[in-house]
């Protein structure tokens, strides 16, 4: 055999053939997966408010931001006992009147509550929390909850909370914690909108990479892109002039 034939190069068509690189994440997009998963600390609501802030926005790229279809929220106990029950009130106003609540006592009833609400088309989406790394919630139910969601059209957004990750199908997988808000527009001492870091480690059609998100009136961006301008409009062109006399003066006039 020549050297020739023995390092040849590759042919055009091998080439060619190769998988384009994925596409990085970011909001908005119309693929969004049926089934992900979000690791967030339990002493903090990051976890809940991204998987909220990625449902919506999953509903509006979808072409489904005004559906009035009922929203699943499952937790079990040691959920609620961590970070509590969801707050009517803090929720967005297009969600918080069609909410429901299933508080379930085990993680193996939480498991049962999120995969029948899966299976029910009436639904927009399920939203679930589980504590821990608990022995149900093993590859097997991991992969039921996948292949319902797939089947049924219904996406699931389940936070794991104070969790280690371990094996699962979920076709998404976040790493989240809580960050600083950029002040609010009017008032710098007032809240901003809800950001987070978050860190996507795993993804079947996109890169890993991190992310530093908020919630702008409902709407999922990036925070590091200029969302709208902070600075308060100056609007003393729209006063009259007072021609050398004071305002009060005017008025007395």
């Amino acid at each position: 055999m020549s050297r020739s034939t023995m390092f040849s190069k590759p042919s055009p068509a091998r080439v060619l053939s190769r998988p384009l690189p994925e596409p990085r994440w970011r909001p908005g997009l119309a693929a969004q997966p049926f089934h992900s998963e979000i690791f967030a600390p339990a002493n903090e609501a990051s976890g809940a408010g991204l998987a909220l802030a990625l449902a919506r926005d999953a509903l509006a790229a979808s072409g489904e931001g005004e559906d009035t279809r009922q929203v699943l929220w499952v937790q079990d106990r040691a959920a609620i006992r961590q970070g509590g029950r969801p707050c009517l009130a803090g929720l967005p106003a297009d969600l918080a009147h069609r909410l429901i609540h299933v508080a379930a006592a085990t993680p193996e009833d939480a498991l049962f509550a999120l995969e029948e609400g899966l299976k029910c088309r009436d639904l927009a989406c399920v939203i679930g929390e589980i504590a821990g790394n608990p022995r149900a919630l093993n590859f097997t139910a991991s992969r039921r909850l996948s292949l319902t969601a797939e089947k049924h059209g219904v996406r699931l957004w389940l936070v794991r909370l104070d969790a280690a990750p371990d094996l699962s199908s979920a076709r998404m997988r976040w790493q989240v914690r809580a960050a600083p808000s950029a002040p609010g527009r009017w008032d710098a001492s007032a809240p901003g909108p809800a950001t987070w870091y978050a860190e996507l480690f795993r993804a079947r059609t996109h890169q890993p990479g991190q992310w530093s998100l908020s919630d702008d009136a409902g709407t999922l961006r990036l925070a590091s892109e200029p969302d709208f301008d902070t600075t308060a409009p100056d609007l003393v062109h729209l006063a009259r002039p007072t021609v050398g006399r004071s305002l009060a003066a005017r008025v007395h006039a």
